[in-house]
Formats: C-alpha cells, structure tokens, sequence
C-alpha cells in the first residue's frame, strides 16, 4: 500500500508538478564539473547520492540543482575507489595510487540572461604531500596512497531563488533502529515496491516518483511544456515497455544517506556498469537496445510514524 501523494495519478502528476515550479530574475544554475585520474568515484551534496564514476563514460559536468533544497552552505562529499582490474589501462591497481587524482570545480550560469558570464565558484583538489624522488625532482602524492577507500568533503556555498522542504528533513535517523530489524522491514518494503514497478501499477509508481520528479522540476526551474514531455516519455515509453522487465533483488548491502534519514539495499557487486545503484533496477528495450533502468528510490520514516515513505 503506498501511503504517500494519494492525491497524485499518472494522468495528473504532470501538472500537479507545473503547479509547483515558480519563475525567477535571476535562475541560477549549478554545474559541478570533475576529473579524476586513477580511481572510480561517487560524489554526494550534504550526503545525498549526486553523481558516480565507475567507467569513466561520463559527462565532464553536471547540475547539483536537484540536491540543493535552499540557499547557503552545503558539503559536497566525494568517495574514492581504486581502479581494481576494470579500468581502461588493462592493468590491476588493488589500492589508491600515487597518481590518484580528482579535481572539482563548481560554476554558475543564469538561464534567464544568456549573455551573462559563467561564474567559477569553488575550486577543489585531492590533498597530496612532496614526493622527493630525486634531489632535483620532487613529484606530489596523493596523501591516501595504499588505500582501499578515501573519503573527503569541502562546504560550498550556493544562493537560488527556491526553497524546497524535502519530505525527509525531520525524518527519524534509521541508524538508531536495530539493523537486522530495519534491514528485514526495508526489504519487504522493497518487494512491495518491486512488485507495483512489475505490474505497470502507474498511479502507484506516479505517487512514488512524485516527490523526486517535482523537486527536480522546480530546482530546474522546469516549464509546463518540458514537465509534461519528460513524464510522458518516463511513464509511457519506460514504465509502459511491454518488455519492462524488474530483476531480481539478489546480494545487497545496508547503507544510509542523508545522515541517517534515508536507507537503502544497494547492490554488493563489482560490476561496473551496476555499482553504485540500489537493488530496485529493470531492463527493458529502449532507445535502440537492452538498458539498464535503475530505480533509485530511497526510504524514510516520518517522525512519530513506523512506516516506511519513498523519495
């Protein structure tokens, strides 16, 4: 039973959610632009999924406007995972390197003035230390060399013209609950949210995805027009693919987000092109060929409440 957005249907998610995005002077959009050398990586704003690099088959930039609720401070978090034996140099790199680089970069534009200048905002590198190889050549080195895993933040600063309550900001903190017990009661519910995404409930799933779509759209500062396409061809054309087909939940891992408010199965595996996801994913024939279509849904629990909502 899905006890959220009961107001919202596939027919009238669309415009529930043009409803809600305003028009602005000044529309400030956020690009974080990134490059790293010598390892994968996975980059979160005030540790919320953001962005993931396992193949290096990427854009060099992306807009963080979706995470981003209000204006003023955020941390901006970046994990670091060695090559391993996947990676396009064909050889194995077990741990962190030397040469282990990512480089950060956060910039602005105003959709609303075009011949404004891009801002370059914040500027971030990975620490290193001096390297003294030879007494004329000193080299720097990425200060988690040897590492199986680097963790690092840096606080930016953002200003827009929204403000977006998420449904998960007074949400209870799940790492405080017994773990087998919130890992049983979350895998249930992930059945039951499997099983709706399987039979094409779309009303159900609109009400799923309600809450994700619309601050998305608002934060993108979204017209009617574009709202309406996009939902139609994510319902339509995904949703609806007769071969719309959602896998299994195998081998999975607890994990939290959000400091604690959001929690996740996601997927245990070394496999590329499926780290980084949760186990609520499908494949169906689209766009020319068999695709992945990752479900990334995350769950929280209002305070004074016992069951689980979707984000």
């Amino acid at each position: 039973m899905i006890n959220q957005n009961s107001n919202i249907t596939v027919d009238n998610i669309a415009d529930e959610i043009s409803k809600q995005v305003k028009h602005y002077p000044i529309e400030p959009m956020y690009v974080l632009s990134h490059e790293g050398n010598y390892c994968y990586y996975e980059i979160f704003i005030d540790d919320i999924p953001l962005f993931k690099n396992f193949d290096n088959m990427v854009p060099e930039g992306f807009d963080i406007n979706r995470v981003i609720f209000k204006s003023g401070q955020h941390t901006l978090k970046y994990k670091l995972y060695p090559f391993g034996n996947q990676n396009k140099y064909k050889q194995d790199y077990p741990t962190l390197t030397d040469e282990t680089s990512l480089n950060l970069k956060l910039g602005s534009y105003d959709l609303k003035n075009e011949n404004a200048s891009d801002k370059m905002l914040m500027e971030y590198s990975l620490p290193t230390s001096k390297n003294e190889i030879t007494k004329e050549y000193v080299k720097q080195r990425f200060t988690g060399t040897g590492k199986t895993y680097y963790e690092g933040s840096v606080n930016i600063n953002v200003d827009v013209p929204y403000q977006i309550q998420s449904p998960f900001e007074n949400a209870q903190d799940l790492r405080k609950m017994n773990k087998k017990e919130l890992e049983e009661k979350l895998l249930k519910k992930y059945k039951e949210i499997s099983s709706i995404y399987e039979s094409r409930d779309q009303d159900n799933i609109a009400r799923l995805e309600y809450n994700t779509l619309k601050d998305l759209y608002v934060s993108n500062y979204d017209d009617k027009e574009t709202i309406s396409k996009n939902i139609n061809t994510l319902f339509k054309d995904i949703y609806n693919n007769p071969t719309f087909k959602m896998q299994p939940i195998e081998k999975y891992k607890l994990e939290f987000f959000a400091n604690g408010k959001l929690a996740v199965l996601m997927m245990d595996t070394a496999d590329n092109k499926l780290r980084g996801n949760t186990v609520l994913w499908a494949k169906a024939n689209y766009d020319g060929g068999t695709r992945g279509i990752f479900l990334n849904r995350y769950f929280y629990i209002p305070q004074g409440e016992t069951e689980f909502k979707v984000y």
